[in-house]
């Protein structure tokens, strides 16, 4: 029997692991009080916390099981194109959610501070779907209510069947490519689209009172460094809270430098391009 308002995060990483994926890992270690189900086709060389759930399935199997769940046949060749299926998810992977009160997706190239101190039972009671920037519904991490209508809800965009049919990126699980656009403060509903996005879908819904959402800013991303992982919390700027912080241009730096620790520590700064070890354990 799972506690009220459990929470199951789902993460498809089809290839091998990249580095950063051990943080990740660790940081997951921190938060006990959510599940996390890493679908994968390829075996993890080392121990996993264990609300780290390993699911084996090949992106082959994920395709046939989104075409059964959605008797549709889709265009699933890839592994990024999997970021387009997220909002399906619900359906998809069913079978994994269905003791939940909340399912979400999730990146790996995240490291996680204190989910709950974020998304807390206040929250939880009064929201379905919860995104973690305030501009657009984020395909890095959202999380919704493992509920029927809201499982379904991707069905209201008119471009869901031809996004799945599409052999690239449509940008479906966020905004349909318009984040920095919107980051500076441009209107979704002025912004021309090819497709009508999920957080286009959401707005509506939302603004119609068929659902309850909650788009606050609870990440860092980009490189601003000045990070401090501390024993399951991540501070920004020696005085912010967050909930995590993307990796998505870090993973790619021009002067990243991957660590090459042994052990990683439950604790440790994240600098623009590096992690660095604190003060007390140098010489360690």
């Amino acid at each position: 029997m799972k506690p009220k308002n459990s929470i199951a995060i789902l993460i498809c990483y089809m290839g091998e692991l990249p580095w950063y994926s051990d943080f990740f890992f660790l940081t997951c270690n921190h938060n006990l009080d959510v599940d996390v189900y890493l679908i994968c086709d390829q075996q993890k060389q080392h121990e996993l916390p264990a609300k780290v759930k390993i699911v084996y399935r090949s992106l082959s199997e994920i395709r046939d099981a989104a075409e059964e769940k959605l008797v549709f046949k889709v265009n699933l060749n890839y592994p990024y194109k999997l970021c387009d299926f997220k909002p399906a998810y619900g359906l998809i992977f069913k079978d994994l959610i269905i003791e939940y009160d909340f399912w979400g997706y999730s990146d790996i190239d995240v490291i996680y501070g204190k989910i709950r101190d974020f998304i807390d039972e206040d929250l939880l009671g009064r929201f379905d779907i919860i995104s973690v920037r305030p501009e657009y519904l984020t395909g890095f991490f959202a999380l919704f209510r493992n509920d029927s209508s809201i499982n379904s809800l991707f069905l209201n965009s008119p471009d869901w069947q031809y996004v799945f049919q599409q052999y690239a990126y449509c940008g479906f699980d966020e905004c349909a490519e318009l984040c920095f656009e919107l980051i500076d403060g441009k209107e979704l509903s002025r912004l021309p689209t090819k497709i009508c996005s999920m957080t286009h879908v959401i707005h509506q819904q939302a603004h119609e009172l068929v659902i309850k959402t909650h788009f606050d800013l609870f990440v860092v991303e980009f490189t601003p460094g000045n990070l401090l992982y501390h024993q399951g919390k991540l501070i920004y700027d020696s005085k912010y809270e967050v909930l995590l912080y993307h990796l998505n241009w870090f993973k790619t730096h021009e002067k990243l430098e991957i660590p090459n620790w042994e052990i990683i520590p439950n604790s440790f700064h994240i600098n623009e391009y590096n992690f660095t070890r604190l003060e007390s354990q140098q010489q360690n």
